[in-house]
């Protein structure tokens, strides 16, 4: 029926009996135009206020609570984290750490560190892992009891993985008499940090103000010792909000870094021998690269040596336009490999075959019988027994459980006194023909590149040509992986500085990009640096939220989907079986996209974008469309906002 008053004075019996005649009116009531539908919309109050005894009971003091006389003991946990100078805690808020957060919010001015809020666990300690790549600097975040820890388990395991420092504070309930009923106590444990202790380097859980300022230092400097890595702290909800007693004395222990592990000097100088009397030796690099200073470090030893590096990828270590990056094709050559930081060196000198059958395959040996294999590794001060991160034994020549970085000047010295002056011009002759297949693989991947140029859906080559014309002038730094696409770029741009690449997530966890990709880019911020983050579809539906961070938080950041419409690798997978099991001529049909396919209906992530406040461009699937629309979400992203450029791509 018609509303003939919409003001907010209807009489309520009216309204109660139009109400009750609604349902027979519903049939013979006269039509109403759109306008005057609008009209009477527009006098309604968008909301009710709430009333002086719902805002009470919501957050004012109860009347059984008196008005605190004394600071809490969150209070002096800021001032714990402020001595650390920890900058952002992004974190998805929750009751069992409130006295924590309303600390750091208003005694803490909101200042080193400033909260950023999160829409999950998940996307928070990614953040960190993202930032931490771009300063060195770790984040720490909270994490609500044991469904927080839950939700935060994937990026601390890909943290674990990668060796990356996260400082996670979970808030709990220890004491059981004294815990709010319902769903408090279903969030609260014995024991939190069991979730994620077999991924953690430490944990602990403070019983006391000092207790908690010691145990906060010691993971800070824990987490920040070679090799680096995540640590926990449970912290109990009344340990927040109780006041500090009267006379009690706190202290904050002083932080004193922790020098890094170096290599054994007999070992060092063994493995400089038999790299300096070497034919063909061979430098593996992959998580070397702790603090920039590396890169110079690694440059400086190969070009003693004038020996090729394959750089694994799992930080930016060496110059890509530098003569001596080479494929991992060279391996095989080799009479010596040193590896640096190595997530698996198994792999790195064996091919495994995937047959499909059994679950076994083929390996196969990429190296001679009598090459000699040298490891410098901290993760092997760091092995646990659970989680099989530590890949398959490899037997090595030479091994030291010590921190590459902090090894190479030895390293470089000890080579340096073991060339021989007559193998100076062998070395020099070397380095030529590094130079001359440097060049022709380079030729071989732009001819690869051409392949596909105009296709729709478009080629990862093509798109990451197009992104490469429209950011080549810029500071630019790739915030997000290139694995999915072939690693285009890091074939073809000259990476050099180590914020061009920031690597992959370490333990393969999807949701892990485009959270660790927010989380870069906020450190890119302050420095100016443009921030490009290549985002494969797939990972992102698992944290979209994170999008809703970087616009609520003002982090610039141009974001282009690698749309492939599907969990490409699993169709691979499952397409592999359905051949070798011959049920394509069975069924007269591939099965392969099958519970693997991202599509009917197809995801518009720029109108995701769009909704969550970042400007969303596409989805474009005309190749000539491209360079266009990247030019405008480039302009978006140097004038301060995040955008989106959602791309119809080709598989990989």
């Amino acid at each position: 029926m018609a509303r003939k008053d919409s003001s907010p004075n209807v009489d309520r019996r009216k309204f109660l009996a139009g109400v009750a005649v609604a349902g027979a009116a519903t049939a013979v009531a006269p039509k109403v135009s759109a306008a005057a539908v609008g009209a009477a919309e527009k006098k309604l109050p968008s909301a009710l206020p709430p009333s002086a005894q719902q805002i009470a009971a919501e957050v004012g003091t109860p009347k059984a609570l008196a008005q605190a006389t004394r600071p809490d003991g969150s209070d002096f946990m800021v001032d714990v984290i402020k001595s650390l100078d920890i900058e952002y805690l992004p974190s998805n808020c929750a009751s069992s750490f409130r006295g924590l957060h309303e600390s750091l919010i208003n005694y803490g001015h909101n200042k080193k560190p400033e909260f950023l809020t999160v829409n999950h666990e998940e996307i928070a300690v990614a953040m960190g892992h993202g930032y931490f790549k771009v300063t060195g600097k770790p984040m720490m975040t909270l994490a609500h009891g044991t469904v927080g820890m839950q939700h935060a388990c994937m990026a601390m395991y890909n943290a674990w993985c990668d060796r990356v420092p996260v400082i996670m504070v979970g808030g709990n309930h220890l004491e059981a008499s004294m815990r709010p009923p319902g769903v408090p106590t279903f969030h609260s444990a014995q024991d939190i940090n069991a979730l994620v202790r077999d991924f953690t380097k430490w944990d602990d859980t403070p019983l006391s103000l000092n207790h908690f300022a010691q145990s906060f230092v010691r993971a800070y400097k824990i987490a920040m010792t070679p090799p680096y890595g995540p640590v926990a702290i449970a912290l109990d909800a009344d340990l927040q909000q109780e006041p500090i007693k009267n006379g009690e004395k706190l202290s904050i222990p002083r932080y004193v870094p922790t020098s890094p592990p170096q290599g054994d000097t007999g070992a060092v100088k063994e493995a400089a021998r038999l790299l300096a009397n070497a034919e063909r030796p061979v430098l593996v690099v992959d998580r070397t690269a702790r603090t920039p200073n590396a890169i110079k470090l690694l440059v400086e030893l190969a070009e003693l040596l004038q020996c090729p590096v394959v750089d694994r990828g799992a930080r930016m270590n060496f110059p890509k336009t530098h003569h001596l990056s080479r494929a991992p094709g060279v391996i095989g050559q080799a009479d010596v490999i040193i590896g640096l930081e190595l997530a698996d060196f198994w792999a790195t000198v064996n091919a495994w075959i995937d047959t499909g059958e059994g679950g076994h395959g083929i390996n196969e040996s990429r190296i001679k019988d009598d090459t000699k294999l040298i490891s410098i590794n901290s993760s092997d001060l760091l092995t646990k027994a659970n989680y099989q991160d530590f890949q398959r034994f490899q037997v090595v020549d030479v091994h030291m459980a010590a921190d590459a970085e902090a090894t190479l000047p030895a390293l470089i010295e000890a080579v340096r006194s073991a060339i021989p002056a007559g193998r100076k011009a062998a070395i020099e002759r070397r380095g030529e023909a590094s130079r001359k297949a440097k060049a022709e693989a380079r030729q071989r991947n732009l001819a690869a590149m051409a392949v596909g140029w105009d296709a729709s859906p478009i080629s990862t080559a093509r798109l990451t040509m197009e992104v490469w014309a429209q950011i080549k002038d810029l500071d630019w730094s790739m915030v997000g992986s290139d694995r999915q696409m072939s690693g285009w770029p890091s074939r073809i741009w000259p990476m050099e500085k180590h914020y061009h690449h920031l690597g992959h997530s370490g333990g393969a966890g999807l949701g892990y990009n485009l959270s660790a990709a927010v989380g870069a880019a906020l450190a890119n911020r302050p420095l100016g640096r443009f921030s490009l983050n290549f985002q494969p579809d797939g990972d992102f539906m698992y944290s979209p939220g994170a999008l809703w961070t970087s616009a609520h938080h003002n982090i610039p950041m141009l974001t282009v989907m690698h749309n492939n419409r599907g969990y490409h690798q699993e169709v691979m997978h499952v397409q592999r079986l359905s051949n070798r099991r011959n049920r394509v001529a069975a069924l007269g049909k591939t099965t392969g996209p099958i519970g693997t396919s991202i599509e009917a209906p197809d995801i518009d992530y720029a109108k995701m974008a769009q909704s969550m406040g970042v400007q969303g461009f596409g989805p474009i699937k005309d190749p000539a469309e491209l360079g266009p629309t990247l030019k405008r979400a480039v302009d978006a992203v140097k004038s301060g906002q995040p955008a989106l450029v959602d791309v119809w791509t080709q598989p990989r």
